[in-house]
């Protein structure tokens, strides 16, 4: 079997197991990552729009009376455990376990991934039924900009998830389906990567300043 480089991208490495497509990956790796980064400079500007914005709450609700820590708490520990059974499903996928567990641990992924989406959406319904909408001040458009844009960023990985299961049941283990899964891994790790800068900036920094 012909040896795979190591090390060669950041993120999982597949190794001897998957050389060919290992090397296959390689490229499609990089632009991804590429990619990612791009949407990190979004994310960064929509975050810079939020701490400006914070004090402009124009008479309206601010953080204290619309944020709900205990559902955010709990969206938290939700998509830190999905992060882990996406691991799961790369290591499934690294060892060259069976396609069964890893479409199981994305199946037990995309469960999670909705049980957020659905934490998050009733959130954003109890935050309108207190006059929280987004035109009704500047904090309020700023912070509907940022939070949900990364509901839609899970919920796009959710559908992919979708999408790369029924390709691992009917294809199978192939190269090009092999670059897919690493490559969801590392956008699903990105989403909770910008989940805790959330938290941190927007409901524990909003709730510090407010």
């Amino acid at each position: 079997m012909k040896r795979a480089p190591t090390h060669s991208y950041p993120g999982i490495n597949l190794g001897e197991r998957h050389a060919s497509a290992h090397k296959a990956t390689e490229v499609v790796t990089f632009g991804f990552w590429v990619f990612l980064m791009s949407d990190l400079v979004y994310f960064g500007l929509m975050f810079a729009t939020y701490i400006t914005m914070i004090d402009a709450q124009a008479g309206g609700p601010g953080p204290h009376e619309l944020f709900d820590l205990k559902s955010v708490f709990a969206q938290t520990l939700i998509l830190l455990t999905s992060s882990l059974t996406v691991g799961l499903a790369m290591l499934a996928l690294k060892y060259n376990l069976p396609r069964g567990r890893i479409v199981l641990w994305f199946g037990v992924t995309l469960l999670l991934g909705i049980s957020f989406l659905v934490l998050e959406v009733r959130d954003f319904m109890a935050m309108a039924e207190k006059g929280g909408i987004p035109q009704r001040s500047g904090f309020l458009s700023a912070f509907f900009g940022l939070v949900p844009l990364h509901g839609v960023h899970v919920a796009a990985g959710c559908l992919w998830l979708i999408v790369l299961g029924i390709q691992l049941r009917v294809k199978g283990m192939t190269d090009v389906v092999i670059s897919r899964v690493v490559r969801l891994a590392l956008f699903w790790h990105f989403l909770d990567l910008i989940w805790i800068g959330i938290i941190t900036i927007v409901y524990f920094g909003g709730l510090t300043y407010g």
